[in-house]
């Protein structure tokens, strides 16, 4: 997706609590907990994967993508598939996606991305602000303003 950015990759926490349940300092139990809610969202609103589960490696897991930003209102913290990310992007100025990987064969859960959407992550503006170049209120350009809130990413 070109409008993604500030992308956060979990895969370091994922090899750390897998090293740990092999290590037998944890169990099954406290890795394996996924609740009804969140297997009903891997049901009906997951993209399936061709990566195994790796703690029972009979099933592939399923990613969900929850939803998160003030825009929302009322639909933060929903699943939704990855088709709709792309129009919600166009739609909203800025969200954040939280990307959760599901067995539902033994109830693996783990966190594996997280990243931020919407029209403020697209070059020359079609954001729907002023165009770049036309004086502000205050008199600066919102060109000077684009440039410092970028650099500020």
């Amino acid at each position: 997706m070109r409008t993604q950015r500030q992308v956060v990759d979990y895969s370091l926490r994922k090899r750390a609590v897998l090293r740990e349940l092999l290590a037998g300092r944890v169990g099954t139990y406290d890795v394996c907990d996924a609740s009804p809610y969140l297997k009903n969202a891997a049901r009906f609103h997951g993209e399936p994967t061709d990566e195994r589960c790796p703690i029972c490696r009979s099933e592939n897991l399923i990613h969900v993508h929850y939803i998160y930003g003030d825009e929302l209102k009322q639909s933060a913290g929903q699943a939704r598939t990855l088709a709709e990310l792309p129009v919600l992007a166009m739609t909203l100025r800025e969200f954040q996606v939280f990307v959760v990987e599901v067995c539902l064969g033994c109830d693996w859960n783990h966190l594996v991305e997280q990243y931020l959407l919407g029209r403020d992550g697209l070059a020359g503006g079609t954001d729907g602000g002023p165009e770049p170049g036309a004086a502000d209120g205050d008199g600066s350009t919102s060109g000077s303003v684009r440039r410092r809130r970028e650099a500020q990413r």
